[in-house]
């Protein structure tokens, strides 16, 4: 079965008729997290939002005023699922997001035409492909494409663009002999019905299931960003088609001039004050580093020459890190003062070092790291990690001070 979709991929509205609608759930992940949304599974007469296949996602869309959230394939079946129940056997009208679509269909079908040019003029053969959400890329089959490559591939699919292509779609049954003539990568086990043949003139026809343009000139423009090392020796080839090449040039454009305020140099020089700004910035790190070394071994000494520095010590400091904590520790005698460091954002997360007799580091650790919301771990009288707050600083100073206390009373 083809789908209205698939007849006439330009069309945006349809109206059709409910067959089935049963509760359902959806598995998707919102802003990295897995969430299941229960709704409905409704199946339809025919439908003009595309369900995922052959490498390309789904559309997005409306049945009457309900959002549709997932399209996929049930055997010769599309199955929607929508947040609200809908009537069987009532008249529905479908919308498609337009936007989504003909970005789909624009990659795809530029993807058809990068892979056979590829073939034809390199021998490059396409063992799978992605549609991704900001740019798409193709697995060659080959270690290595060189630069020169790329660029004569670019402009080969972007004179197949400007020479006007027209790009047919037939359909033919599964034992006809022009079946075997066509590229394909096979049929999906539970394919049914027609074979759907994607024919770009003079250049492919390829079996394919998704929606694509009627014209090679609908795609605009195709860029070849460049490749990537891919899997099993095989090489990515990453492209944009159509308005994403606009989008990219608008987003490119807007980077540079935004660059041109903060580098106060023309385009052309970006590469390079960015490289002299990356050496200074190494440099001062390094001169930091070293001055924050020297300051850790002069809170160590004026602690370890003050009359009264009693059995507990604390410090924090905004800038800083282990090794700057771990030098105070060192030349201090931890064997007879407790030592409690932070460095970071006095409210915010930073780093912690608890030094100091063994048993006390080992008991008072835990609730240290209880206290900051961290994670940590400690041996031989060295308790540390990461804090998610230092806002509790305050009162784990004041728990350790109060154990000092109670301990030299002890002691007396």
């Amino acid at each position: 079965m083809a789908f209205q979709c698939q007849r006439d991929c330009y069309m945006k509205e349809f109206v059709t008729c409910v067959l089935s609608c049963c509760p359902a759930e959806l598995k998707q992940e919102v802003n990295g997290k897995k969430e299941t949304l229960k709704g409905f599974s409704v199946k339809l007469q025919d439908t003009i939002l595309f369900p995922e296949g052959g490498g390309q996602p789904d559309d997005h869309g409306l049945i009457g005023d309900i959002p549709v959230l997932r399209v996929t394939r049930e055997g010769p079946e599309a199955v929607h699922f929508v947040s609200s129940p809908l009537d069987v056997g009532q008249k529905v009208q479908l919308k498609v997001d337009w936007e989504r679509r003909f970005d789909h269909m624009q990659q795809h079908s530029g993807q058809h035409l990068i892979t056979a040019l590829a073939d034809t003029m390199f021998g490059f053969k396409t063992t799978s492909w992605e549609l991704g959400r900001q740019r798409s890329t193709i697995e060659l089959d080959t270690p290595c494409v060189k630069p020169n490559q790329v660029r004569e591939l670019e402009e080969a699919v972007n004179e197949k663009i400007r020479a006007h292509v027209p790009v047919n779609v037939q359909l033919l049954s599964i034992d006809d002999p022009a079946v075997e003539e066509v590229r394909s990568r096979g049929l999906p086990d539970d394919h049914a019905g027609p074979i759907r043949i994607v024919d770009i003139e003079g250049v492919d026809a390829n079996m394919c299931c998704g929606t694509h343009v009627s014209n090679l000139s609908h795609l605009q423009v195709i860029k070849l960003l460049g490749t990537e090392k891919g899997k099993k020796n095989k090489t990515n080839l990453i492209f944009l088609a159509g308005n994403r090449v606009l989008k990219y040039a608008e987003k490119s454009y807007g980077t540079e001039r935004s660059l041109v305020s903060l580098l106060k140099t023309g385009p052309d020089e970006h590469v390079e004050a960015v490289d002299k700004l990356q050496k200074s910035v190494k440099l001062l790190q390094k001169t930091n580093l070293s001055l924050l070394r020297d300051m850790a071994v002069l809170i160590a000494q004026n602690l370890k020459n003050d009359p009264q520095k009693g059995n507990f010590f604390t410090l924090h400091k905004k800038e800083g890190d282990n090794e700057f904590m771990n030098i105070i520790a060192n030349e201090i005698n931890t064997e007879e003062t407790l030592v409690f460091l932070t460095v970071g954002e006095e409210k915010g997360p930073g780093l912690f070092l608890l030094a100091g007799p063994g048993e006390l580091v080992t008991e008072m650790g835990p609730q240290v790291l209880e206290l900051l919301q961290g994670k940590g771990a400690g041996k031989n009288g060295r308790f540390q990690g990461k804090a998610s707050s230092l806002s509790r600083r305050g009162e784990v100073e004041a728990l350790l001070k109060q154990h000092c206390t109670r301990n030299a009373s002890a002691e007396e």
